[in-house]
C-alpha cells in the first residue's frame, strides 16, 4: 500500500515535471510523448515502463491537455486559493470576553462582546482571573484558530461554535 502511494505520488511530481516541455512542444504543432520528454533513465525511475500503451497514450493526452489549457484555468484556482489563505491569516478578531473570567480547564466556552461563541479544542489548564478581557483570534500557521487573551500574552487552541 505504501508502495503504491510512493508511486502514485512520484507519477505525480513526474507529470508535473512534464508539463513545461510539454507546454513548449504544444506550441510548435508537434504532441507531446513522455517517452521523448524524459531520458531512458527518468523513464524508468518514474516506473512509467509497467504503463501500458494505452496508459502512455492516455498520459500524453493529459500532459497535452494541461499545457495547452488547463494550465491556466490550475495556475488562476491556485492563486486565488493563496490568496484566500493569506487573506484569512491576516484577519484578527479583537473582542472581549463577556464578564468573569477565570482562565480554561480543557472544554471552556468564550462568549465574546462581538456576539462569537469559541470552545477550547486544545487541552490544558491555566488560571488567570479577569473582568471582560481583550482577546485576539487568529488563525496559525496550521489553519487552526487561536485565542490569545492580550494582557496576559496566553494563547489557547479554539474552535467556533455556531
Amino acid at each position: 500500500m505504501i508502495r503504491t502511494a510512493a508511486r502514485s505520488c512520484s507519477r505525480a511530481v513526474m507529470l508535473l515535471v512534464l508539463a513545461l516541455p510539454g507546454a513548449a512542444l504544444a506550441q510548435s504543432g508537434e504532441a507531446p510523448d513522455v517517452r521523448r520528454l524524459m531520458s531512458p533513465e527518468e523513464f524508468r525511475d518514474a516506473g512509467l515502463e509497467r504503463l501500458s500503451p494505452a496508459e502512455i497514450e492516455a498520459l500524453n493526452a493529459w500532459v497535452l491537455r494541461y499545457t495547452a489549457s488547463d494550465a491556466v484555468v490550475l495556475r488562476r484556482s491556485n492563486s486565488s486559493v493563496r490568496e484566500e489563505i493569506r487573506n484569512a491569516e491576516a484577519a484578527v478578531i479583537r473582542s472581549r470576553i463577556v464578564g468573569e473570567f477565570r482562565g480554561w480547564n480543557g472544554d471552556t466556552v468564550f462568549r465574546l462582546q462581538n456576539g462569537q461563541t469559541w470552545q477550547q479544542r486544545i487541552g490544558g489548564r491555566w488560571f488567570h482571573r479577569a473582568t471582560d478581557p481583550e482577546v485576539e483570534v487568529r488563525r496559525n500557521m496550521l489553519g487552526y484558530w487561536e485565542l490569545r487573551v492580550v494582557d496576559a500574552d496566553r494563547s489557547v487552541g479554539v474552535k467556533p461554535l455556531p
